[in-house]
């Protein structure tokens, strides 16, 4: 696959997680409430089938060689295709203008004013990137040989939704209740007590925060979306797989880590509701934000699955993951992690400082994930780059705002508890954060406009300084050291020397905030 179609699968993919959690967790619209229920549901599925047939899309790739090869051909020849990209953005940002000009109160009885909104938003917005990764024409010729194929996997992806909901039913089955409420009832044990649990009636709850969990979210979408993913999966590689082991094994694996993944989604959500904020609890229960961890999960099954020979047919080639060992992955798929990460835990945490822990556990996954590639950039720094780094990093904390007043989720953790948080949140903000962001701002951004020529170096700092400005809180303060780091890097052509200078900045703000207990200056 190529560099520039990596990126902007990447991007779609954010985007994506972005609308769901922004539209349906944050500012949730209830389609019973507004004036256009039909309609609204309708555009409800359009994001649960375009996320279907992204997936497949990408399955069918991953099986099909000659068509990977032809797509890799066809997105290079684009080149930038910056007028698409243009209408993409704008598109997006017509998307999200309702969130920002209308009250989330409001949001329901004022659907019918947004939703002619949100569709032409989101039809620049598809467009626009359908066009972007590649040339109508080169579309076209890409699958005129294959668009049987494709034609049987886009009605699979469009009808999918549908088939959880005939699947529905299911859900009412007795011992498939009981169970997975008996399931919900442990968890619930082991963090709050004793809950309230009434399978006959679907209620269960704890601390007097007490849902009925509807067939919307039972779970039974997993069950349909890991059955077809496998399903797809084992007819394209069907030379490969040895059928007997996959199905047998496999399948019954993935149905139970599809029905483990929903009872801790229903403990986690219900724990948000009794313990930290009611209403983004309920938001998450009516969003569909569940199909999202239900096709990382299938993705995450057949990854495993190519991995495990004892799968594969003697003559089966071994399957790698090629992100791995890719460079321009290497300086994107740590940022997107982090990213996404931070989503979660503003969309699933109260207090979203107390989540930090498990963006720390992405961030490291990723940059792990990608060892081999960084090692080049892991270089001996200058010593002028630690200088600057002081610098910056005593810039930053003479400039800072009065200090906030201290959060009181983290004054309520324990001695032995807020010390572990203390020690993940430094180690992400001195080791980790700086290496992610200069290898995408300064090692990606960067390097992907700086053609040499003084216009495009100037374009190039300018749009990384810039973009790694808007990332922060204080953008004045955050542009500048931008610059800083990117003329340390343009210096020697050693991005060592900006991750360092960025490291020792953090750590000296870090020491800081450490010591005021002032969380919020880093």
């Amino acid at each position: 696959m190529p560099q520039r179609a990596v990126w902007i699968w990447m991007l779609f993919a954010v985007e994506l997680v972005a609308i769901v959690v922004a539209f349906q967790v944050l500012a949730s619209v209830e389609c019973r409430l507004t004036s256009l229920e039909t309609a609204c549901r309708g555009l409800r599925g359009v994001v649960v089938r375009a996320m279907c047939l992204g997936c497949m899309l990408g399955i069918y790739l991953w099986a099909r060689a000659p068509a990977r090869r032809d797509f890799a051909v066809m997105a290079e020849a684009q080149d930038s295709g910056k007028l698409w990209m243009v209408l993409h953005g704008l598109g997006l940002a017509l998307a999200f203008m309702p969130l920002l000009l209308v009250p989330q109160s409001q949001m329901n009885a004022a659907f019918g004013l947004i939703f002619p909104v949100l569709v032409a938003g989101g039809g620049m917005a598809a467009l626009g990137g359908l066009f972007w990764l590649a040339r109508p024409g080169d579309w076209w010729a890409w699958l005129r040989p294959r668009w049987r194929e494709l034609l049987a996997l886009s009605v699979l992806a469009l009808i999918l939704p549908d088939i959880a909901d005939f699947m529905a039913p299911l859900w009412y089955w007795q011992v498939l209740t009981r169970i997975t409420f008996f399931g919900v009832a442990i968890l619930l044990s082991v963090f709050a007590g004793v809950p309230v649990v009434n399978p006959e009636t679907q209620i269960i709850g704890t601390n007097g925060f007490l849902v009925a969990v509807a067939d919307s979210c039972s779970g039974i979408e997993g069950f349909a979306l890991i059955t077809a993913f496998l399903a797809l999966y084992a007819i394209l590689f069907r030379d490969t797989l040895r059928m007997g082991r996959f199905w047998l094994l496999v399948w019954p694996v993935s149905i139970f880590l599809s029905w483990l993944l929903n009872v801790v989604r229903i403990t986690v959500l219900i724990l948000i509701g009794a313990h930290g904020s009611p209403e983004l609890a309920v938001n998450g229960f009516h969003s569909f934000a569940g199909w999202l961890f239900f096709t990382a999960l299938a993705i995450g099954v057949l990854i495993a699955v190519s991995k495990f020979r004892w799968l594969q047919k003697e003559t089966a080639p071994r399957i790698e993951t090629p992100l791995s060992q890719d460079d321009v992955a290497a300086r994107i798929l740590p940022f997107v992690i982090f990213m996404l990460s931070g989503i979660v835990v503003n969309a699933f945490w109260a207090a979203p400082e107390l989540g930090y822990p498990l963006q720390v556990l992405g961030m490291a996954g990723a940059l792990w994930y990608v060892r081999r590639p960084l090692r080049h950039y892991l270089v001996r720094p200058s010593g002028l780059s630690g200088l600057t780094g002081l610098a910056v990093g005593l810039g930053w904390v003479v400039l800072a705002p009065a200090p906030e007043a201290p959060s009181e989720a983290l004054l309520a953790l324990s001695p032995l508890v807020f010390a572990a948080w203390a020690a993940l949140r430094l180690l992400g903000t001195v080791a980790l954060v700086p290496l992610i962001e200069e290898l995408f701002f300064r090692g990606y951004v960067q390097t992907r406009i700086d053609d040499g020529t003084w216009p495009r170096r100037v374009l190039a700092i300018g749009v990384s300084a810039g973009a790694f400005a808007l990332l922060h809180g204080r953008w004045l303060e955050a542009g500048f050291a931008g610059v800083v780091f990117s003329l340390l890097y343009i210096r020697q052509g050693r991005l060592a020397d900006a991750i360092t200078a960025h490291a020792v900045a953090n750590a000296l703000i870090a020491v800081v905030a450490a010591w005021r207990g002032d969380w919020t200056l880093i």
